[in-house]
């Protein structure tokens, strides 16, 4: 089942749907990041300490002291669809879903589908994010889009759609200090930002205007610490603070500026024992917004992950992230990285465990 909803993303994968009963959400308070990695979201979305690739900056800024060899990505795609989705545009012949898929950006034809499945969240994400990571350097330009849809399952029957797309230029610095015990660095991105949430009764003609749209811009920092203990197990400590500058959105337009987007902190430990020549296991546990500027369950903010390496080219992962379990594989070379993954969230805007939203991931870089 794994590998046919992934496939099933391939299928898709020339580009690119959403999640709550009230209103829409998109979980910043366990998934901040503006750009996520598959390798992450297999382990729970615990990926602060881990972080040693270019997707550090948007994770742990202070991980890009980690890089092991420079890489240039030309190509570096993240898509997911979740099981909602999937149900709604996979029905029938498979030569049908990439023509179902297109026709779930019209509107009018995705209410149309979504109301002979009432209650059913759809939910898609496509990033891209080229760039150049070095040791302690990261440049590169990210891309981001989130859309989602639901028609509710109550008397009203209101087909709701939401959307949020970022992008912008990204630098990432990085210093060590104390032969790398401890390190430090920052993350800059000028983010674009369009949010759009909208709701239309049954009979509404759906109309969606530009002034429907939140836009703004403005410089977002990401600033953290990371610090490494040289003796067995590798214990290590990590804290990231976001939106470190507490700045809000410019440019303000018709529909008005995006919400400001909340400063938080991140927390993380993680031992990393060798338990071969050539094969290294990773335990990893992190609080996400440890300020609690979100107001959520204490529970739904810990997230818990693993991953096994073997060799550096062949990785088993699994973890636990807002209340549910995410597992994934993962396949490397100098050149390509293929990421498989699947992870959740709770529907719910209160609680903890009481609806689950399983999401499909298939992440592809390739460069050198």
């Amino acid at each position: 089942m794994f590998f046919a909803r992934i496939c099933l993303i391939f299928i898709l994968f020339g580009v690119t749907l959403q999640t709550a009963v009230a209103k829409l959400d998109f979980e910043d308070h366990a998934f901040p990041e503006f750009v996520t990695s598959a390798r992450a979201l297999a382990m729970g979305n615990a990926y602060l300490n881990k972080a040693d690739d270019s997707w550090a900056a948007f994770y742990n800024p202070a991980g890009l002291g980690s890089v092991r060899k420079a890489q240039f990505h030309l190509f570096n795609a993240h898509m997911e669809a979740s099981s909602g989705l999937l149900d709604v545009i996979g029905n029938g012949p498979a030569y049908k879903v990439p023509g179902n898929w297109l026709n779930s950006f019209n509107m009018e034809d995705f209410r149309e589908k979504l109301s002979e499945k009432k209650g059913t969240l759809t939910h898609s994400r496509f990033n891209i994010f080229p760039n150049i990571t070095v040791r302690g350097l990261t440049l590169g330009y990210m891309f981001s889009q989130r859309n989602r849809a639901i028609v509710n399952n109550d008397a009203d029957n209101k087909f709701e759609v939401a959307e949020r797309q970022d992008q912008g230029p990204v630098m990432s610095l990085t210093a060590s200090l104390f032969g790398g015990v401890f390190k430090v660095g920052a993350t800059a991105v000028y983010l674009t930002r369009r949010d759009l949430y909208k709701a239309f009764d049954p009979a509404d003609t759906i109309v969606i205007n530009n002034s429907d749209y939140k836009k703004g811009r403005g410089l977002q920092v990401t600033a953290s610490a990371k610090l490494t203990l040289p003796i067995a197990l590798l214990p290590t400590f990590s804290g990231v603070l976001r939106n470190s500058t507490n700045n809000d959105f410019e440019g303000e337009t018709m529909g008005g500026s995006p919400d400001r987007i909340k400063q938080t902190v991140d927390v993380g430990f993680s031992l990393t024992p060798q338990i071969g020549n050539q094969t290294r296991i990773h335990f990893e546990a992190n609080l996400k917004d440890a300020s609690d500027s979100y107001a959520t369950d204490f529970k739904r903010r810990m997230a818990a992950g693993v991953e096994l390496d073997f060799n550096r080219r062949i990785f088993l992962r699994g973890g636990f992230g807002d209340g549910w379990g995410s597992g994934g594989i993962g396949v490397r070379n100098d050149q390509f990285i293929l990421d498989l993954t699947t992870y959740a969230v709770d529907r719910s805007l209160e609680g903890f465990r009481e609806e689950e939203d399983r999401r499909w991931v298939a992440s592809l870089s390739m460069g050198f």
